[in-house]
């Protein structure tokens, strides 16, 4: 795969719930990078992506995802789902312990509304008192439409949150 990134857009929030990554999805490319880092949250959880279309973010039961969950302190498990409001799980953090903390995905076609928007991810998180584990995964909207934007959401607020988005050469 290519690894030349440019830099499209980059969006932070403070005590929010949800970030929205909106207009950075045109023709020039047909892959992007996403990075979300400085990912700080009062409240232990996973952090869910969703697509925006045209009506705004899509949260209904449109994404399909597998991964495997690596946790240094207990077996490997594998996460699934056909049928999911957005794509589940893509990284974990305890409460206020943002190091170590990082996700990054490569979104695949999202601008072709004639074609499904793929996804795959990695990502590291802290697990407070258990230890470090990553994620790696796949996704699909499983929608044929033209995807604008992306939206990292978690039903407790971000301390902070930067998410930034690349086209891929």
């Amino acid at each position: 795969m290519a690894t030349n990134l440019q830099f499209i857009k980059s969006a932070s929030g403070t005590s929010v719930s949800s970030l929205s990554v909106t207009d950075c999805f045109s023709d020039k490319y047909d892959v992007y990078y996403i990075s979300a880092t400085k990912i700080d949250i009062a409240t232990a959880y996973y952090n869910n992506i969703r697509v925006i279309n045209s009506s705004g973010v899509d949260s209904g039961a449109n994404y399909d995802y597998a991964q495997l969950q690596m946790a240094s302190y207990t077996t490997f498990s594998e996460l699934r789902s056909t049928t999911a409001t957005s794509w589940f799980y893509s990284s974990w953090q305890s409460a206020n312990a943002s190091d170590g903390v990082g996700l990054g995905v490569y979104i695949f076609n999202p601008y072709d509304s004639s074609s499904y928007t793929f996804m795959t991810h990695q990502s590291s998180g802290f697990n407070s008192g258990s230890g470090m584990l990553g994620f790696k995964g796949i996704g699909v909207h499983h929608i044929a439409e033209q995807i604008t934007g992306i939206n990292i959401t978690s039903p407790y607020n971000y301390d902070n949150i930067t998410v930034n988005v690349y086209g891929v050469k």
